[in-house]
């Protein structure tokens, strides 16, 4: 998944995840989230996320994390620092992108 982050909030963005609150890090093992990872791309100023995913109902795991009143305080500190990309439909953030290779 991708979404833009502005250049201004970089360093905010990464200080947050270094310090990630352990209430969002419970929600995201709750959700059946293992090995999440964002990277950023500068100087376009890209965050690509990827995770796995060891559920059997990602809709409703995605739902439950929503719902979570810490993740909702977190995403009030992280969504200010990122930028919807244009093609995002109407309330899509990060954006899931085609898998076109992978090697086990």
């Amino acid at each position: 998944m991708v979404i833009g982050i502005r250049p201004e909030r970089i360093e905010d963005y990464k200080r947050l995840h270094a310090e990630a609150w352990p209430g969002v890090l419970a929600q995201i093992r709750a959700s059946h989230i293992r090995n999440f990872v964002i990277y950023l791309r500068e100087p376009e100023n890209l965050l690509f996320g990827h995770f796995e995913y060891h559920g059997h109902d990602l809709d409703a795991d995605m739902e439950a994390m929503a719902a979570d009143p810490v993740t909702q305080d977190w995403w009030a500190e992280t969504d200010p620092c990122q930028t919807v990309l244009p093609s995002a439909k109407a309330g899509e953030k990060w954006v899931y992108m085609e898998e076109v290779f992978f090697a086990p």
